[in-house]
């Protein structure tokens, strides 16, 4: 997948990308960028991380995983017809922006890439949406996306702060990439 914005390009990590000088201001992402999103990556095939370049310089990152929900764990509002067996999700896992880019439409040109990932499973393996797991500070950012928060089953993750996890529906992905052409 390649999507540009003026020099903006996103792609693939690769391994033979420099990621030690990203900082995005939130330690426990840049270490994983740093340490395991090409292990996860390359390695054990857990997730795929998409990087967005500015020349030769990684500028934000985002990674992703395909998933599985039950119907149940959706609002009524948003579960409309669909069946009680596993549903397939594209899920996003972490996104950050490099600090010096922060503010720049960086995190929603990722995250456009990913919602074009998502129509793209749906029409080659099946997909009903993009589930997020945003941290606390970044709810507003996603709900002004259109993503709603699910409450889901909490107290995995022991002492760290639990992500709040958000569900875009595909319809909601057509209508979204529609719109802005």
């Amino acid at each position: 997948m390649n999507s540009t914005k003026g020099e903006i390009h996103i792609r693939r990590l690769e391994p033979h990308d420099d990621r030690s000088g990203f900082r995005s201001g939130n330690i426990e992402l840049d270490r994983f960028f740093q340490r395991y999103a090409g292990q996860n990556q390359f390695r054990h095939h857990i997730g795929t991380t998409y990087v967005a370049f500015q020349g030769d310089c990684i500028i934000g990152f985002v990674t992703v995983s395909s998933g599985e929900m039950v119907a149940e764990d959706l609002p009524k509002a948003l579960r409309g017809r669909l069946p009680a067996y596993p549903l397939p999700i594209l899920r996003v896992a972490r996104l950050a922006v490099d600090e010096r880019f922060q503010g720049h439409g960086v995190g929603r040109l990722l995250l456009r890439a990913m919602l074009e990932l998502a129509l793209e499973m749906r029409d080659r393996a099946g997909c009903t949406g993009v589930v997020v797991d945003a941290k606390s500070d970044a709810v507003d950012f996603y709900s002004g996306l259109g993503f709603k928060v699910i409450e889901v089953v909490s107290g995995m993750l022991g002492d760290r702060p639990e992500p709040v996890v958000m569900f875009l529906p595909i319809r909601g992905i057509e209508a979204a990439m529609v719109e802005r052409g």
